[in-house]
């Protein structure tokens, strides 16, 4: 399971096993939550991240939105 980045105590990753949309998991101490990428940034599920951890995951993700779709398609290799 690959690590993208580390922000904030926020660690962002794909699951090896995962399937499109494209998407992220953001992860907490053990609370995590899961966005779409495209066509915008979506929430998808949440389990245990607060409200304000929720804003500001997600705009970490917009802030980072191209890197991320590139590292999915060169890890998924599409």
């Amino acid at each position: 399971m690959p690590t993208l980045f580390t922000v904030f105590g926020f660690r962002f990753l794909f699951y090896s096993n995962d399937h499109e949309p494209i998407h992220v998991h953001v992860i907490k101490g053990n609370a995590e939550a899961r966005f779409q990428l495209q066509p915008e940034v979506q929430l998808l599920d949440n389990k245990g991240l607060k409200p304000a951890e929720l804003k500001l995951a997600e705009s970490l993700v917009e802030e980072n939105k191209e890197m991320i779709v590139e590292r999915w398609k060169v890890f998924f290799a599409k």
